[in-house]
């Protein structure tokens, strides 16, 4: 494979796909990951399962920060935004945004369901909604002016764990808050619903539940058209676990014919879950590997060419250690795919992206600045490929991700740069003039 490197093939801006789901701290505060976030650059953390499972009682849901239905959704005192303050701020002090998701988290009991009921006043629910919102973003209660942009209304409804209610009832409550939320604070943008995701798009998921996703977006998307039961959506939210990037490609594709088919032409396509899972891996360790790595890394850059316009991995808290890849549970240091994010985030930052190709397997991301040009490659096959790259460079500095560097320089090539990237590993280098 060849790749040039060439200033003047101008690409699109390099998109906000590498956000996450909570942190930087973890566990009461006791973890923090600051500054790798800061390295990292995360553009967002989507504020779901926070402080699971152990602080799941204070942060973020609406019955943390709002613990008694019967008081005046108009009171100040009703609220408890302690805790949930705290964990915002340490995101903003961390040089990311908040994707603030409006619900509860998941209730994985099969025997007591708690606050993945719906409400019994919908409107009283709404109305709090809209106290959360004035909080953090028009400093109501003693709050901030964060200016929040995105409100995600409940999680994965479909999902029995998040929703014990009919379709028609989460429907309703959506149709209720999202209106609430746009007459009051127009200037944010209001969707949902963090859908299971588009399984049933692909042939081989055969189960009924996986077909069930499907039916219950277009019912949602049919209900907020029609006129009787209207409701706004800037963006429509989407989940995928897979161990194929090709999958991801397909329902994407597939989430925005759907979108454009309802009418939603201009809302956002937002992938708010996403991590790799492998075929008969139970303990989470896999997300770790290096094989994950070199996922993330090429899950990264196709992002960048499908119809996606955020999205956050799942999840950068330390203590969910079944869905953080990112760090070590024991050690808190980085893992393998953390650092595939690390190399996302400095071609990002070297200079203004350009074109590359793609092919065979191989992934590409480029920018170009005066000092030169930075590469992110990526080779999520079982077998090597060989990478010849043409820059108008005196030096190019390798970094490489495998088994045993994490992102370290290996190398430093004069002239062209010729190597073979070996089964699931990952490639950063700077060409400098």
């Amino acid at each position: 494979m060849e790749i040039y490197l060439d200033k003047s093939k101008k690409a699109p801006a390099i998109k906000a796909v590498n956000g996450v789901q909570n942190g930087p701290v973890t566990f009461d505060f006791l973890i923090d990951e600051t500054e790798n976030f800061k390295a990292a650059g995360f553009p967002y953390s989507r504020l779901h399962d926070t402080e699971m499972l152990y602080g799941a009682g204070d942060f973020v849901n609406i019955h943390c920060i709002f613990p008694d239905m019967s008081k005046d959704a108009d009171d100040p005192s009703a609220y408890n935004f302690k805790c949930t303050d705290e964990y915002i701020k340490a995101i903003y002090d961390a040089g990311t945004k908040v994707f603030y998701r409006l619900g509860e988290s998941i209730e994985n009991n099969p025997r007591f369901k708690r606050y993945t009921v719906p409400p019994d006043d919908f409107e009283k629910w709404a109305d709090v909604c809209c106290h959360i919102v004035a909080h953090y973003n028009e400093g109501w209660a003693d709050g901030f002016h964060y200016g929040i942009e995105y409100w995600e209304i409940w999680n994965e409804p479909e999902n029995p764990p998040m929703w014990t209610g009919t379709a028609e009832q989460y429907y309703e409550l959506y149709r209720i808050t999202a209106n609430k939320l746009k007459k009051r604070f127009p200037k944010i943008k209001v969707g949902g619903y963090g859908s299971c995701g588009f399984y049933s798009a692909l042939e081989k998921y055969t189960d009924p539940f996986y077909k069930s996703f499907l039916s219950y977006a277009r019912g949602f998307l049919s209900y907020i058209t029609n006129e009787k039961t209207k409701a706004p959506l800037d963006f429509f939210s989407w989940h995928v676990y897979t161990d194929e990037p090709d999958e991801i490609a397909v329902f994407a594709a597939y989430c925005r014919k759907l979108l454009d088919k309802f009418g939603f032409t201009a809302a956002e396509s937002v992938l708010d879950e996403w991590n790799y899972n492998a075929p008969g891996e139970t303990d989470g360790r896999h997300r770790k590997s290096i094989k994950a790595a070199a996922f993330v890394g090429e899950t990264l850059i196709r992002l960048q060419k499908l119809p996606v316009d955020l999205a956050m991995y799942y999840d950068a808290q330390v203590m969910l250690i079944s869905y953080c890849g990112l760090f070590n549970e024991y050690t808190k240091a980085p893992e393998k795919p953390f650092y595939a994010m690390l190399a996302f985030n400095k071609v990002k930052q070297f200079g203004a992206p350009i074109e590359t190709a793609d092919e065979d397997g191989v992934f590409t991301l480029a920018s170009a600045s005066d000092n030169g040009y930075a590469l992110m490659i990526t080779n999520f096959n079982d077998e090597p490929k060989r990478i010849t790259v043409h820059a108008d460079a005196k030096t190019a500095n390798v970094y490489t991700l495998d088994a045993v560097s994490d992102l370290e320089l290996t190398v430093t090539l004069s002239g062209n740069f010729d190597l073979t990237l070996e089964p699931n590993t990952l490639v950063y280098a700077e060409f400098l003039k």
